[in-house]
């Protein structure tokens, strides 16, 4: 008995059977995870290396080859990247896919655990991170205020990151651009040398005399006190009062060789909110939590923070992944119940029966509902990934059961048979077709599951929720629907058939006109057919082709790099005249400004102060009828009155799994000699500037550092004794300023700074008039030792693949990536560099390149797996290629579509090309799968091919439309994330409507070649 003879026998039964996944579905969906992109785990290991006071070619020869040797025997490492700058190195080491990242992390550590005697002495110990795209940050906070800089980065460290370290979920909360209370004391040479005192003699004073140590225990037999020696200064104005030596019976206080100041660190870099003054708080989530609930819960805790808080200080959430996330995710319902309701509308239109309409868009709900179940149990998330997959899934769920359903309407109206045995009767004869569609379109999609590359870890979820969906739809419509088709499906007396309006006849008689015309002359369809496959490359070049399509997002920043030596007041009052023109700019409400490091992983009193952020909010999209892109061309505008500047309009990045820039294209040149690198640099960014299209060219070469080089006379300062590293380490804490103890107040400690007064530091002349201890001569001149010479030394040094490399990177503007990648390939082949030169695109070019190529994998298993299940399907090696013929002419419609509507060839229409195919393949097998049963009835060939097209005509287009009607909406959509979405809705849209009528045609045509090929053959060669 088959399955649906049993459903329709026992409906209770059947209800059951498939309420029982709609209850798993409902009970899932609270518990599914809310986020932007599903939780892939990419093997990246960022290892970061802090030296204060090291030089950048120190950096990079004591330490980042280090590393790099030490790492570069790990197994499977793709890209080895690193760049240094002053007393800092990060090396990020890219892993092959098939690498497991908690390994990969793992071996880093263990090989950097070899190497760390031999860094260099004073080198923090490497931080060794594995990039988690999951506990990536969700959220930044701004703490402004009008006071005193130092009060904000207090009142934001112990009251605000402290509370909101302990909130559920979040892993991290890092404090950047804020001011560190310190206790600074400046030391004023002149007086050292009155006294005959060295800086080293302040450093021991204050390490010696600053201190609580244990002194063991007081044993008095039945009780035991703890000795401790209290010798910590109580209070910052003490530290005055510090004995440091005696003189002729005379103790010299720290106030008579210097001054103690209660203030902070020195500031290497600062935010602002607005003009404010204002610490930023990044929030990071823990692994595996939901984003929404995560920055739910802070707002929720920062609601009750605020009250606690001095009435000038106000907190505001800057960057917000869950406002994206959730205007995205609720954009996608809207777009799926709309899908949902014209897709009913679609079976009505056809149909013009209500409860036929009800009775088919109940496989809607039945369908999706216990996907949630599925997805819960396989541990994915709603995202934009598998929401598009939800989505996508509407317009195809419902096909079996419209399938399935027309055919017993049919039935039932003109055979006239009882709604039960109709029931029976038709689901019997289509069941093989159905079940045909439904597996070759699960084969499509098990290639996208299985595909390799970074996009595939991120679509992997796509194609099993999308095959989950389409194999639960297969269920009802082999259970649900033929059980209620039996109950609930009843033609009146008066019921004239559904195919008896005008418009339906039309298109009835047409197409069969066409096809009979079709089959009349059948070689002028091969023609047309061949035509249209040799238009598919002349029509894909037209077409431009990106990795993903950009979206408004409603922010972006703005990068800025100053000119070397640019101090930090000089790098604030640019920043400041920059904020209030871009404030100026249209929809633009708020500017947070962040000067120097954004990491929190800089050494103290170290940072770059030439390199700053502006984040620009505007007001939401549905607001404004302008795109954020046309505002980021006019910060481009304003910003080119500013030359000495180098600067990028960018987008907001979701993720960023290395410290480098994201931008549109990034072109690595490597060979032996940095200069003619330099100079093919420079053509290349030359040409680029010409072309117009690119934007905010820049390259990794930066400016020359200006730098006060000491150079010692060996001879001299061995004859007073004076050893080189003794020049070096009183310089460093004169000029440079070392913690050289700690200061405890209450349950805080914070750092004791020593250096020289500013007076004595702030030029070349005063740094020479320096002393260092010599034991024959006492305190001796810098300038008696040493001379000062004005040198420029590079800002940073990046290396990839264990060689020195410059970088071209460039935004793009009205070019896709594609046709830029080609663009420079032409230019740079022409160049015609020596061997030992070379290039490669990296970045958002490589995943492309990469992409196309899983892509092109996955299109070939497809196409073999549809072969399989059809071949299997119709016991035939040949039907199936008659099938399949119709695919190919599917792809200069769908590039055509592309064209005329202004979009790109991207990962998401890709994916629209694997639906469309699964489509047009369903039709030719209900078209071919009718006329063998109509032939096996014993009907002539022609009229058999003839009748199965009338007939299956309606279900075709039935199910056409329903898709496209499910697409309009998201390929309409100007919401967030619609971007994304709409290239995939575009291509299935154009593909098929504009290829329908030919797809239509190729199938019976190319069966009846096959027939008589087969017919002629027989008849030579006689019965076997």
């Amino acid at each position: 008995m088959a399955i649906w003879e049993f459903c329709i026998r026992r409906p209770i039964f059947t209800v059951m059977l498939i309420t029982a996944p709609v209850a798993l579905g409902i009970a899932s969906y609270p518990q599914l995870g809310v986020d932007l992109f599903p939780n892939v785990d990419l093997p990246v290991v960022v290892v970061t290396t802090t030296l204060k006071g090291a030089s950048i070619e120190e950096m990079e020869t004591s330490v980042t080859k280090k590393i790099e040797e030490a790492v570069n025997t790990i197994s499977g490492i793709d890209e080895l990247r690193s760049t240094t700058k002053e007393g800092f190195s990060q090396v990020v080491i890219n892993f092959h896919l098939y690498k497991d990242a908690d390994v990969a992390a793992q071996e880093v550590r263990d090989k950097i655990s070899t190497i760390v005697s031999q860094l260099p002495t004073g080198t923090d110990t490497p931080i060794v991170d594995r990039f988690d795209l999951d506990a990536a940050p969700v959220a930044t906070i701004a703490v402004a205020g009008r006071r005193n800089f130092r009060e904000v980065t207090e009142i934001a460290r112990k009251r605000i990151k402290e509370e909101l370290e302990t909130v559920r979920g979040v892993g991290a909360v890092i404090l950047v651009g804020g001011q560190r209370r310190a206790v600074n004391v400046y030391l004023d040479p002149d007086k050292l040398i009155a006294f005959g005192l060295s800086a080293e003699d302040v450093r021991q004073a204050l390490i010696r005399q600053n201190l609580e140590a244990p002194g063991g225990r007081v044993d008095q037999r039945s009780v035991e006190l703890v000795l401790r020696t209290m010798g910590r200064i109580e209070r910052a104005q003490d530290f005055e009062q510090l004995i440091i030596a005696s003189r002729n019976g005379q103790p010299i206080r720290l106030r008579d060789v210097g001054r103690v100041e209660d203030g902070v660190e020195e500031p290497r870099g600062l935010s602002r909110l607005d003009g404010d003054n204002a610490v930023s708080l990044i929030i990071q989530k823990q692994s595996g939590t939901n984003t929404v609930e995560v920055v739910r819960a802070v707002k929720e805790r920062i609601s009750q923070i605020q009250p606690t808080l001095p009435p000038d200080i106000r907190l505001m959430m800057i960057r917000d992944q869950s406002r994206f996330i959730e205007a995205s995710i609720d954009e996608v319902k809207f777009h799926a119940l709309l899908g949902a309701i014209l897709v009913s509308g679609t079976i009505l239109l056809f149909i013009r029966d209500v409860p036929t309409t009800i009775i088919a868009s109940l496989a809607i709900p039945t369908s999706m509902i216990p996907t949630f179940a599925f997805m819960a149990a396989m541990g994915y998330s709603l995202n934009n990934i598998t929401m598009l997959g939800l989505i996508l899934a509407i317009g195809i769920v419902i096909d079996d059961a419209v399938v399935v359903h027309e055919n017993i309407f049919r039935h039932m109206e003109e055979l006239r048979l009882p709604a039960r045995e109709a029931a029976r009767s038709a689901t019997a004869e289509i069941a093989s077709a159905v079940l045909a569609t439904t597996l070759s379109l699960l084969v499509i999609f098990v290639p996208v599951a299985f595909m390799q590359g970074r996009v595939g870890r991120f679509f992997n979820s796509f194609g099993f929720t999308v095959a989950f969906a389409v194999l639960m739809s297969l269920i009802v419509s082999f259970t649900m629907t033929p059980m209620l088709c039996s109950r609930f499906l009843h033609l009146s007396d008066r019921h004239r058939g559904s195919k008896s309006g005008p418009i339906a006849r039309v298109l009835e008689n047409t197409y069969v006109a066409v096809l009979r015309f079709s089959l009349n002359h059948r070689w002028l369809v091969v023609l047309l057919t061949l035509l249209t496959l040799a238009a598919t490359p002349v029509v894909f070049s037209w077409i431009g082709k990106d990795f993903v399509p950009r979206d408004d997002q409603s922010e972006f920043e703005v990068v800025i790099t100053y000119p070397e030596g640019y101090t930090l007041e000089r790098a604030d009052r640019v920043a400041r005249q920059i904020e209030q023109r871009l404030k100026n700019l249209r929809g633009v409400t708020h500017v947070f400004t962040i000067i120097g490091d954004r990491t929190g992983r800089v050494a103290k009193g170290q940072g770059d102060v030439t390199e700053a952020v502006i984040y620009c909010r505007l007001v939401d999209l549905r607001e404004r009828d302008y795109s954020q892109f046309e505002v980021m061309q006019q910060a481009r505008a304003l910003l080119e009155d500013y030359p000495d500047l180098r600067t990028a309009v960018q987008d907001v990045q979701a993720f960023q799994a290395t410290g480098f820039r994201q931008v549109d294209v990034d072109l690595n040149l490597v060979g032996p000699d940095l200069e003619k690198l330099q100079q093919y640099a420079h053509q290349v960014m030359q040409w680029m500037h010409s072309r117009g299209h690119y934007v905010d060219v820049d390259t990794s070469l930066s400016m020359r550092k200006p730098e006060l080089r000491v150079y010692v006379d060996r001879e001299r300062a061995s004859d007073l004794g004076i050893p080189l590293e003794t020049v070096a380490n009183t310089l460093g804490l004169l000029v440079g300023g070392q913690p050289v103890s700690t200061y405890k107040e209450l349950d805080e400690q914070y750092d004791v700074w020593l250096r020289a007064d500013l007076p004595f530091r702030d030029r070349p002349a005063a740094v020479e008039a320096l002393t260092v201890p010599s034991p024959q001569a006492g305190l001796v001149r810098l300038s008696n030792v040493a001379r000062l010479d004005h040198a420029y030394g590079p800002n940073a040094i990046d290396r990839f693949g264990r060689q020195r490399q410059i970088v071209v990177v460039a935004n793009l503007q009205g070019i896709s990536l594609g046709q830029a990648v080609q663009e420079i390939r032409q230019f740079m082949d022409n160049l015609n560099m020596p061997p030992e030169y070379r290039y490669e695109f990296l970045g958002r070019a490589k995943l492309l390149s990469e992409t196309n190529v899983n892509f092109l994998v996955a299109f070939v298993l497809s196409f073999i797996f549809m072969y399989m299940v059809l071949a299997a399907q119709f016991e035939s090696l040949v039907h199936p290629i008659t099938i399949l013929l119709a695919l190919p002419l599917t792809l200069p419609f769908a590039f055509l579509s592309l064209y005329l509507l202004d979009t790109n060839l991207d990962i998401y229409a890709v994916f629209g090309l694997f639906m469309l195919f699964g489509i047009v393949k369903k039709n030719g097998i209900l078209q071919i799968d009718y006329t063998n049963v109509l032939r096996r009835q014993g009907m002539e060939l022609r009229q058999a091919i003839l009748e199965a097209n009338r007939t299956r005509l309606r279900p075709i287009l039935m199910t056409t439309v329903m898709l496209v009607a499910a697409m309009i909406p998201i390929a309409l959509g100007r919401g967030p994330g619609a971007a994304a979405r709409a290239s995939m809705a575009k291509v299935i849209i154009g593909g098929q409507a504009l290829s329908l009528l030919l797809t239509l045609l190729v199938t019976p045509v190319a069966y009846s070649l096959w027939e008589d090929l087969v017919r002629r053959v027989w008849g030579r060669g006689g019965k076997v």
